[in-house]
């Protein structure tokens, strides 16, 4: 490859050689987005001509053709860099959208609460709880969202003296959602109402069991639903079939956090607060924020709002759990969404995957910070247990993945199981194997052999534009599992041995004709172009007004063109640490997480000095009062190399 594609917008200080990642050019007059270049061509060219990279992918530009245009007036309407509007148009927002998603409010974005089915029914049955000061029971899930949901109520109602008691179930012993033993007890010990919190939409025996004991219930969950619903109270879910709000990329928390702000509302109108002081509910929105990242939902409408101000409020440190838990991790620079999904997240899901399943819940809920200090370093020895049992299990995983895919490799999903395997972490090495393949996966722990069960418990991942709730769903109305649910990125299930081969042959069924349309549109999108020396704290700053990232907003993602790898090493065993140069002799720092192993690590390691376009995100990293950026990687390609 020679100069620079005619079809690109030139860097703006000067040329590079793709293939030698040498400087020429005259230099121009720099601007803040000095050394960010954009490509201009038909749609479904390559981005920097890259059709087969380290990872399989076809390299394209995120913006669209259509959507230029757009861009231009974004920055012109709105006094915005060019950057910003290409970013803002590439990922569907309008002209007059921009200053709202660049400033989310929960005032602009919160829906009245009551636009939720049964959402009247919840508040007013709360309310009448809470003025008898009846006895609570808050029924939840043992991840991060059912830990906050439950501690969300549980913090409402403390601040109202209502007595309630948080219950959270062994994922081991007891399952998702629900049983009749559990809401049993719980009745027993005093509880008229019970609350379950992302979970119980499908928990038709055991709340049928409550209601015969004279309790009733209240649902609030966000799971997808069938037609058929509990016979409780109220059943507030955003994603039941009935229910138009709009509100159904919530996570359970994000529909907590809406029936709060109705029963306040609610026990405003009667006058309780006369006498009472009102709840300061955006100071439980860190809960909110933590639950939405780490629940992976879409960061769109509302929940941009919840994160970007929950964010705020846990900077401020009051939640002392939260607090524990940071210091326990050696956190020391201010949350960010990075933190909350993968340094708060997977230490409170550990109680529930290898310990106490309520620790989480218990963590975020408590005032004492001596016992929030002690479960802050419980979990996070539990959370150092788990990602060794993960390894093994990852390992064997692989090796059972691989064959499958080597005998089909148009395979639509990937089906393991053993006995050997730990239920708690099913879920994450389902992750791990679709990072790998980028194909759904279900991973199944069996019961071992001396159980008089024949009883898998499986946890399931999947990839954009594969609805997984909707095939578990099916397999359940089918007879093929023993319980199911969840949404369209992750499921779990309950499934008997023979049963297998048969709920196989249904994913691969079902999934077959969608996966090929995915594979057929993969590809991995490019914002812009960068050299190393345009990575800078004042980019930085730019791209996070675009911020908060995830699901539904991806990260602004770069390439780096024909950059020399100078040093390369694997850290942590699985992490590849590199250095790369660009050809006027800047550097930039640069780390790809697992790739170790991997092609993707084997041509960072084996790049001899050859320049490689490189391609990532952004990250900000403050060491010693000082702020500094390095590239996540994502992939590489070897420019001489393409097809």
């Amino acid at each position: 490859m020679g100069a620079w594609p005619a079809a690109y917008v030139r860097l703006r200080e000067s040329t590079y050689n793709l293939a030698t990642g040498s400087r020429g050019g005259a230099p121009v007059r720099s601007t803040s987005l000095a050394k960010v270049a954009f490509e201009s061509r038909e749609d479904g060219a390559a981005f920097l001509g890259v059709r087969a990279s380290a990872r399989g992918f076809h390299w394209r530009e995120r913006l669209r053709p259509e959507l230029r245009s757009l861009a231009t007036a974004i920055g012109q309407h709105h006094g915005l860099p060019e950057l910003m509007g290409r970013i803002l148009a590439a990922r569907g927002i309008g002209l007059e959208a921009v200053p709202g998603f660049l400033d989310p409010t929960l005032k602009s974005l919160m829906p009245d609460p009551s636009a939720l089915r049964d959402m009247d029914k919840a508040a007013s049955r709360l309310a009448d709880a809470i003025e008898a000061r009846q006895r609570i029971a808050i029924f939840g899930d043992y991840d991060v969202d059912g830990a906050c949901s439950s501690a969300l109520l549980n913090r409402f109602l403390s601040h109202h003296d209502v007595p309630s008691r948080i219950y959270i179930p062994d994922r081991l012993f007891e399952g998702y959602g629900p049983n009749v033993g559990a809401i049993e007890a719980l009745v027993n010990e005093g509880a008229r109402l019970i609350v379950t919190v992302d979970c119980g939409t499908t928990s038709f025996e055991p709340l049928a069991a409550a209601r015969k004991l004279g309790a009733d219930v209240v649902v609030i969950d966000h799971h997808q639903a069938d037609e058929r619903l509990p016979e409780v109270e109220a059943v507030v879910n955003p994603n039941r079939q009935d229910d138009v709000s709009g509100q159904g990329m919530l996570c359970a928390a994000g529909v907590v956090f809406l029936v709060l702000v109705a029963v306040t509302r609610e026990l405003r109108r009667r006058g309780f607060y006369r006498s009472t002081r009102e709840p300061d509910l955006l100071a439980l929105l860190d809960l909110v924020a933590l639950a939405t990242v780490a629940d992976v939902v879409p960061l769109t409408g509302l929940n941009r709002a919840y994160v970007k101000k929950g964010l705020a409020v846990m900077r401020a440190r009051e939640n002392v759990g939260l607090t524990a838990l940071a210091d326990a991790a050696g956190l020391t620079t201010p949350p960010t969404p990075y933190h909350l999904g993968f340094i708060f997240g997977p230490r409170i899901n550990a109680g529930g995957r290898i310990g106490n399943a309520a620790l989480g819940a218990t963590l975020l809920s408590t005032t004492d910070p001596v016992e929030a200090q002690k479960i802050a370093e419980l979990l996070n020895r539990l959370n150092k247990e788990r990602k060794d049992i993960e390894t093994t299990m990852l390992e064997e995983a692989l090796a059972i993945a691989d064959r499958q895919m080597t005998d089909d490799p148009s395979r639509a999903m990937i089906v393991v199981a053993s006995e050997t395997w730990h239920k708690g972490v099913v879920g994450l090495v389902a992750s791990r194997l679709v990072e790998r393949f980028r194909r759904p996966a279900c991973v199944i722990a069996w019961e071992a052999e001396a159980s008089r069960s024949h009883e898998g418990t499986g946890s399931l991942r999947s990839v954009p534009g594969v609805d997984l709730g909707s095939a578990v769903r099916a397999a359940v109305a089918a007879g093929l599992l023993i319980k199911g649910g969840g949404h369209a990125m992750a499921a779990g299930l309950t499934v008997g041995r023979q049963n297998l081969a048969a709920l196989e042959t249904h994913f691969l069924t079902q999934l077959g004709t969608v996966m090929v349309a995915v594979n057929e549109a993969a590809g991995l999108d490019i914002d812009a172009a960068l050299v190393a020396s345009g990575a800078t704290v004042e980019l930085m700053d730019l791209i996070e007004r675009v911020s908060p990232f995830g699901q539904g907003n991806p990260e602004a993602r770069f390439v780096l063109p024909a950059h020399r790898v100078k040093f390369a090493k694997v850290v942590g065993d699985t992490h590849a640490r590199v250095l790369l140069e660009g050809g006027d002799g800047a550097r930039l720092d640069a780390i790809a997480f697992r790739a170790a192993g991997q092609p993707l690590g084997d041509l960072l390691m084996s790049a001899g000095g050859m320049p490689l376009h490189v391609a990532g995100h952004l990250r900000r990293d403050t060491w010693g009062g000082r702020d500094r950026v390095e590239l996540q990687i994502e992939d590489a390609a070897d420019p001489r190399r393409q097809p």
